[in-house]
């Protein structure tokens, strides 16, 4: 089987190419590659005879007009280029939520990146992950506010970016759902304790604030905005043993 990991130089792409190198042909399509899904370079060459094409792929800016642009951009192209080529499954990740999200224009960028891939041909699988493991230092430097940390008490339910990558290379050889299916770790958690479990293992003990409309991402959080629904798979692997590994540190 031809995989076509789109971002695959990336956190997720990089674990997923590993894991699925030794049993099929992957292409690692990213900027860096040659292949660039913005302005079309070396596209059309790298899905010739794909079988699949998976999407992980992320704006280089989060400004909204910017990442508004990347997503309907790429993922056009991206989608115009598997038609020609017959690709079997596309598969995009995403994150829990997204429909919820409307506030932040990131989100808005995600949301019409899934309308784009539900409105084509091509059959696919959107997975939404919570946040990964890895994310809780960004959320807390984007929560420092005069002099302070100020988050939100609202639940998240975080995943280790590894068992992420796991999933879909499994996605890989299943069939497409036409659909979307909602992944997460094993525990929820108020997103203020998740910062000050990070921050204390780092050695940086810190006074949080819990801000109720503390934004994420530019979109004010209700309690479960950011856990799923109906996960169809949780990891065991959880926080305190992942951040415990000075490897993750």
């Amino acid at each position: 089987m031809k995989i076509v990991i789109i971002g695959g130089t990336g956190l997720i792409g990089s674990q997923l190419a590993n894991l699925l190198k030794d049993q099929h042909e992957v292409i690692v399509a990213s900027p860096n590659t040659g292949i660039n899904t913005i302005t079309g370079e070396g596209l059309d060459s790298a899905l010739e005879n794909a079988d699949v094409v998976v999407d992980v792929s992320n704006s280089p800016s989060f400004a909204d007009d910017d990442v508004m642009n990347f997503f309907r951009t790429s993922t056009s192209n991206l989608l115009e280029a598997e038609q020609k080529a017959r690709v079997k499954h596309h598969i995009a990740l995403s994150v829990v939520g997204t429909q919820k999200l409307g506030e932040s224009g990131y989100f808005r960028a995600k949301q019409a990146q899934e309308e784009l891939i539900g409105k084509s041909s091509i059959p696919y699988s959107i997975v939404h992950a919570t946040q990964f493991f890895e994310f809780a230092g960004g959320v807390a430097a984007s929560s420092i506010k005069d002099g302070g940390i100020f988050v939100t008490d609202a639940l998240v339910q975080p995943i280790a970016s590894s068992e992420v990558a796991k999933f879909l290379a499994k996605t890989v050889s299943k069939d497409p759902i036409c659909g979307i299916a909602e992944i997460a770790g094993p525990e929820k958690m108020p997103m203020n304790r998740w910062v000050k479990h990070y921050l204390s293992v780092m050695n940086r003990p810190s006074e949080i604030t819990i801000e109720k409309d503390a934004p994420y991402f530019g979109a004010v959080l209700e309690n479960d905005t950011l856990v799923p629904e109906k996960a169809v798979f949780e990891s065991s692997i959880k926080y305190e043993e992942w951040i415990a590994d000075p490897q993750n540190q």
